[in-house]
C-alpha cells in the first residue's frame, strides 16, 4: 500500500511543478501540499509495518 501511495505523491508533485510552470499557484500549492500529506501517510505506514514486523518476530 505505501508504493500506491508514493506513486500518487509523484503524480501530485509532476502536477504541482506543471501548475506552477503555468502559473497557477492555488492549484500547485494544493497537488503539493496533498503530495506532502500522502508522503507522510506512507512513512507512517511503513513504521507501523516494521514495529508490527518486529514484535512478531520477538514474540
Amino acid at each position: 500500500m505505501p508504493g500506491n501511495l508514493i506513486y500518487y505523491a509523484i503524480v501530485l508533485i509532476v502536477i504541482a511543478l506543471v501548475a506552477a510552470l503555468l502559473g497557477f499557484g492555488g492549484v500547485s500549492a494544493t497537488a503539493m501540499s496533498g503530495a506532502n500529506l500522502l508522503v507522510w501517510v506512507a512513512i507512517v505506514i511503513v513504521i507501523v509495518g516494521l514495529v508490527f514486523a518486529f514484535l512478531r518476530r520477538a514474540s
